[in-house]
């Protein structure tokens, strides 16, 4: 499982020297045709970094050779210069590789507020670029990480007995903080052997994108750097439905996700968030995004507390509609909170597993969404204040 997965793709990961630890650093993912199709979506962060904008032009006219990636360093917030590094990044891949530097996406993750150093990163391109190969998915994926404690790859089929449409999708996604959703979460590249238009991958990918990473949504803290990019090599001569193919970049987006959110910093438990009975699917979405982003309510799961009471004040923060009276929530299968009041007695509850699966019942219609979050830990405390020492 990785982004090499389907036909013409190739990738590298290596140690440029960005990271002190002396870990991979800087990836390059090149889509080797025929076709070099692509779609992608962004941050909605009005603080965009460098890579954000020059990589949005990049993709406006539907095509991407190859995606250079580094971690180390976001290249945010670094004025004209940053955008310039940016620039000579693409520029010195595309000579490289022998293809135009607006065809080359390039995307930056780490620290926000420091230049990139150039004298390193770019000789770490060059590597790269000479070490790639159709089985360097996985050190690509690593290559990525920041505060991840585990590479993040996924593919369809999942596996070799699965059925298949003939192709595959591919995906290798990096994040473990600042997990938020607009338009899209983290840094994440798709690839696809099959043969889809850019009109046809933009529509999948945002389908995709609106009930997956937008809805991991770990700390409510949304990264200037957020990128997901869908590379289609059209490698395999197989040209799908759009609908199915939809479906099955929607598995490969999902297992991504959920394991963004299974490494979220220092959790201890993984939550589900489940909202039913709403009036509207944007109801639904509203509640649980209200519920995960508690700090009351995270706090409490770390203590293995099912205080329920935190669950209903943060749903009525929102604007979706309920009667107070009529709501419902239920942890790990036991119903503590019924038609507003008390429900059975939370000593019930067990919340010593990993996964807690919340379902607030608003009882006000027939739509439903889930948003994955994560407890609030005193790991994540102390992970996000020594950060930049």
């Amino acid at each position: 499982m990785s982004v090499t997965e389907p036909r013409g793709f190739r990738a590298a990961g290596v140690a440029a020297g960005l990271k002190s630890t002396g870990a991979r650093d800087v990836a390059v993912v090149v889509n080797d045709g025929p076709h070099r199709h692509a779609a992608a979506v962004f941050t909605s962060n009005r603080v965009a970094a460098a890579p954000v904008h020059w990589s949005r032009q990049v993709v406006s006219d539907g095509r991407v050779d190859a995606v250079v990636l580094n971690s180390g360093g976001a290249n945010a917030c670094t004025g004209p210069q940053g955008f310039q590094n940016t620039h000579q990044t693409a520029e010195f891949a595309a000579e490289a590789l022998g293809v135009s530097a607006t065809d080359v996406f390039v995307c930056s993750t780490g620290l926000i507020g420091e230049q990139l150093p150039m004298d390193k990163l770019l000789p770490g391109v060059r590597r790269a670029v000479d070490l790639l190969s159709d089985g360097g998915g996985r050190a690509a994926a690593e290559a990525i990480m920041t505060t991840d404690s585990v590479s993040k790859t996924a593919s369809y089929p999942a596996t070799q007995d699965d059925a298949s449409e003939g192709y595959t999708i591919g995906g290798m996604a990096k994040g473990a903080g600042m997990l938020a959703p607009g338009l899209a979460t983290m840094l994440v590249v798709l690839t696809t052997d099959a043969v889809l238009d850019p009109a046809v991958l933009d529509t999948a990918l945002r389908a995709a994108t609106r009930v997956t990473f937008d809805r991991a949504d770990s700390d409510g803290c949304m990264s200037t750097n957020d990128t997901v990019v869908l590379l289609a090599s059209g490698a395999s001569g197989v040209r799908p439905d759009p609908v199915q193919f939809a479906e099955a970049l929607t598995g490969v987006c999902a297992s991504l996700a959920h394991q963004l959110i299974e490494d979220a910093e220092g959790a201890s438990h993984t939550i589900a968030i489940r909202t039913f009975n709403a009036a509207t699917e944007d109801d639904a979405e509203m509640v649980g995004r209200a519920v995960a982003r508690s700090n009351l309510f995270k706090a409490a799961i770390f203590g293995a507390d099912p205080n329920w009471g935190r669950v209903l004040a943060a749903v009525g923060t929102t604007s979706a509609a309920f009667e107070p009276d009529r709501l419902d929530v239920a942890m790990n299968g036991v119903q503590i909170c019924r038609d507003g009041g008390i429900g059975e007695p939370r000593e019930l509850v067990d919340l010593t597993g990993r996964l807690v699966t919340v379902e607030i019942n608003l009882n006000a219609g027939s739509e439903a969404a889930t948003i994955w979050t994560n407890d609030l830990t005193h790991e994540y405390v102390h992970e996000n204040s020594a950060y930049s020492s």
